[in-house]
């Protein structure tokens, strides 16, 4: 039997593969990336006021 439409099973894989990228960049990895960057940037900001101390005018 001849495919009426060669190419369309590729498609069809094609974008589930695409889907699939998608759902894991969106609820996987990028959440994971964000929670990262925000979880360093805070880490950052308490170890410099541990060295600094905390901002604002400096006390009597």
């Amino acid at each position: 039997m001849v495919d009426a439409h060669p190419g369309e099973a590729d498609s069809r894989s094609l974008r589930y593969r695409e889907r699939l990228i998608f759902f894991a960049l969106a609820f996987g990895i990028w959440p994971l990336v964000a929670v990262g960057v925000v979880g360093g940037y805070g880490f950052i900001v308490w170890m410099l006021q541990i060295a600094f101390g905390p901002p604002g005018p400096p006390s009597h």
